[in-house]
């Protein structure tokens, strides 16, 4: 949808995206007969089916945010605010806007994919803690010891990417709770120095935090699936 914004034709589905789409489409494929023959009673696998669907969705969304984010990246040349040109101005506010769209959607997904994960796994996280995140459920499993052969690939994924993760989170928590991460970097440089020009965040750094952590949401997703898929066939 948002490759239209560069006169681009839709994207067409490819590596890691096609392959963890796939992985989603079979399982919610897999509960749709399951709910026809069964009838499904207690609506659970239809619960499943539009988690699995939303996510879907999601990680369109999440995908097409990322995109928009990195290529308005790349029209941005200056080194500080006041050495652009308004057309350059337009697309770092443009940068910008996508990019926290990206990041916030990053760890929304996850959180989503998490309230899948324990309901139909029977974790019952939330008697541990009532307002859980996917990253307290793979706790709950780790701690149990519970679907070892799932927790332990998403546990060393998770490892591979917490520097990247740990960034990107500590944005997400100022950019919701206090204020925007450029804003921020704005109140320290002042207080560092008021005659100098203000310089513009890492935004290099910040496009390979996004890379990073796209890896770990579409390897997270399939792999998740791929595994509620052969639980559902057993």
């Amino acid at each position: 949808m948002l490759r239209m914004l560069f006169g681009e034709p839709p994207r067409v589905l490819d590596g890691k995206l096609l392959e963890t789409m796939e992985a989603m489409e079979r399982y919610a494929t897999m509960l749709n007969k399951r709910i026809e023959k069964s009838h499904d009673v207690d609506h659970k696998l239809r619960k499943y089916e539009i988690y699995t669907l939303g996510l879907i969705s999601s990680l369109d969304e999440l995908e097409q945010s990322q995109y928009a984010a990195r290529k308005f990246s790349r029209m941005i040349e200056s080194t500080s605010y006041e050495d652009m040109t308004p057309e350059e101005r337009l697309n770092y506010h443009r940068y910008v806007y996508f990019d926290k769209n990206a990041f916030i959607r990053q760890f929304s997904l996850l959180d989503k994919l998490g309230t899948l994960m324990n309901d139909y796994l029977g974790l019952q996280t939330e008697r541990v803690k009532p307002h859980f995140s996917y990253f307290t459920v793979l706790r709950t499993m780790m701690k149990r010891e519970a679907y070892p052969e799932l927790a332990l690939p998403l546990f060393e994924l998770k490892e591979q990417t917490k520097p990247a993760m740990n960034r990107l989170r500590k944005r997400r928590n100022m950019e919701i709770h206090f204020m925007s991460s450029e804003m921020q970097d704005d109140l320290r440089q002042s207080h560092e120095d008021y005659d100098e020009e203000h310089q513009l965040e890492n935004i290099a750094q910040q496009m390979r935090d996004l890379d990073e952590m796209m890896d770990l949401v579409l390897d997270t997703l399939r792999l998740t699936f791929h595994h509620a898929y052969r639980l559902m066939r057993k």
